[in-house]
């Protein structure tokens, strides 16, 4: 079996306070991606990043002084240009996820995990390596036509570090 994660692919990180060109550019393929893996009869899985009413005054948010995926808010929600159907989310507090790991841990006869979705140099590489470290002997990939980050170049730079760290860059 194949896994797909889906990683923030949500209203802020696309159009709204930290949106960018190339995230709006990537919808489409992650689309495509998930009806892919469904047609398959692979499993979807969606993560979304998520801040309290606080997040200015979390450690995250003095590095990172823009509000965004508030709970609850438009912007924390997964876009509706993506069906996430009956496909689990796993709201994460920060970048990566170990309940996320948790779980995908748990699958059985799991070939591949496949990740998509925003942003390349934060949160699609820190999951890569979580699940690398939880499952070194399972296949990770990221597909890069997927994913965006903040530039271009954060992108490229990205995929190139999730190499040196045995993930599959497609």
């Amino acid at each position: 079996m194949k896994l797909l994660i889906v990683v923030d692919m949500q209203n802020d990180f696309i159009d709204g306070s930290l949106g960018t060109k190339e995230a709006t550019e990537i919808v489409s393929n992650v689309e495509k991606k998930i009806e892919e893996f469904r047609n398959n009869g692979d499993m979807v899985v969606f993560t979304r990043d998520t801040h309290k009413e606080n997040y200015l005054s979390t450690q995250e948010g003095k590095n990172l002084p823009v509000e965004h995926c508030i709970k609850g808010q438009e912007g924390w929600q997964i876009s509706s240009a993506l069906s996430v159907g009956d496909s689990p989310i796993f709201d994460k507090p920060s970048f990566g996820s170990i309940e996320l790991a948790d779980y995908v841990a748990t699958l059985k006869d799991l070939d591949e995990i496949v990740l998509i979705g925003l942003c390349t140099g934060i949160c699609v590489i820190s999951n890569a390596i979580i699940l690398k470290a939880k499952l070194p002997e399972v296949k990770v990939s990221v597909d890069s036509s997927c994913c965006a980050c903040v530039t271009p170049e954060s992108h490229k730079t990205a995929l190139e570090a999730m190499k040196l760290c045995q993930v599959n860059v497609i």
